[in-house]
């Protein structure tokens, strides 16, 4: 089988995939899979042989994922594996946006060549003093691998916390510190907030939720912090906060040309997940999945089917990818009855619009009886695994 890399991928996660299933490279030709970051994959044309798609990150609005759906082209990402990496630089970001420390070393730098430094220093420094943050109040929005480690972290740092995650799992409340306040709704973080985290993924929602009507029921003078998406703040609405100091300073890892420049942001070159160890386990979780699914068909952390692990049973599987509609799975059963094939064991899962059936069978699973379930409307393609 075929992996091609669309960018840089860590070698300790190629290196998971054995080489003598797999053929991996840059230039290789019609792909089974495809390992991405940051690649902008939405202009592509997918060849039919292709299975699955491996983000090497958590977001993939670089890869068209409806349509990859359709065509029977699994996405997966790689929830949590940059999870520390970004923590620590929103970490980095809290301190940034309270302490003029960009401002005071750009100001120091300038004192190159400037008799007595020392003294120049000590007379100009108050102009870049700032807040400490211990004792205020840190609102989360999103609660998930990156902004749950956030919120136990900042309760370390003596903050109080107050959190708002709609979608929040049962493991995700489980494993934050019983200290953090959970909202029901984001307009009672923004009320209660001196600083405020962004960790929501960028949708039609979620895009520009920091804008003139949220930001005016925020605290005078709230810092925010953006790590996820430029999308989810209205950069208009913010230029006019900052210049009123309704906000007093803005830190995100998306610069864009809107916001360069303006007094009160720090704007960081992406470096979120800019870790060796970010990399080499985003490489390291993306190259399991893939090898996961094309060896035995199981799928996990994809974001457009849902998770489907199941023991191989039989030493034949009929894997089927097809949208979430009534009857599917009796008109795959009836074409391997029809043909002797035999069920041992099947599961079946839906995600939204489209599911995933698998099945183990014995018996011979012709090419004729593939053709006749492909030919089921609204599936979306079939796979024999042996």
């Amino acid at each position: 089988m075929n992996i091609q890399l669309l960018n840089k991928i860590a070698a300790v996660g190629t290196n998971k995939l054995d080489k003598s299933l797999y053929t991996i490279g840059t230039d290789v030709q019609n792909p089974d899979a495809i390992m991405v970051r940051s690649a902008v994959m939405h202009d592509m044309e997918f060849g039919k042989e292709l299975k699955a798609i491996a983000r090497a990150g958590a977001g993939v609005n670089n890869i068209p994922v409806d349509r990859c759906a359709k065509e029977g082209i699994v996405v997966f990402n790689t929830p949590g594996a940059n999870a520390n990496g970004v923590k620590e630089l929103a970490l980095c970001a809290l301190l940034l946006a309270s302490r003029n420390v960009v401002g005071g070393v750009k100001w120091a730098e300038s004192l190159q060549g400037t008799e007595g430094v020392a003294k120049a220093v000590e007379a100009g420094k108050s102009q870049f003093a700032g807040c400490e943050i211990k004792g205020k109040t840190l609102g989360v929005i999103g609660l998930g691998a990156i902004g749950g480690m956030v919120a136990n972290a900042a309760t370390y740092l003596d903050m109080t916390v107050v959190g708002c995650d709609p979608y929040i799992s049962v493991d995700g409340a489980w494993h934050l510190d019983s200290s953090i306040t959970h909202a029901a709704a984001y307009e009672d973080v923004y009320k209660a907030a001196d600083y405020i985290t962004l960790h929501v993924p960028a949708t039609p929602t979620t895009k520009n939720m920091i804008n003139a009507e949220s930001i005016a029921m925020m605290k005078d003078g709230v810092k925010i912090i953006n790590l996820s998406r430029a999308d989810l703040v209205n950069a208009a609405d913010l230029k006019a906060a900052l210049e009123s100091g309704k906000v007093s300073a803005y830190v995100t890892d998306f610069p864009t040309e809107e916001i360069l420049g303006v007094k009160g942001v720090v704007a960081i070159p992406h470096l979120g997940a800019s870790t060796e160890e970010s990399e080499d386990n985003c490489a390291v979780m993306a190259a399991v999945e893939l090898d996961n699914y094309l060896r035995y068909g199981n799928i996990k952390n994809s974001v457009n089917f849902p998770n489907v692990e199941m023991p191989m049973s039989t030493g034949i599987r009929v894997c089927v990818l097809h949208a979430n509609v009534p009857a599917i799975i009796s008109q795959i059963t009836t074409v391997l009855s029809e043909v002797g094939v035999n069920i041992e064991n099947l599961t079946n899962k839906s995600k939204g619009d489209n599911a995933y059936s698998v099945l183990d069978v014995t018996g011979d699973v012709t090419d004729a009886a593939v053709a006749k379930i492909e030919a089921i409307a609204e599936v979306y393609r079939v796979r024999v695994i042996k």
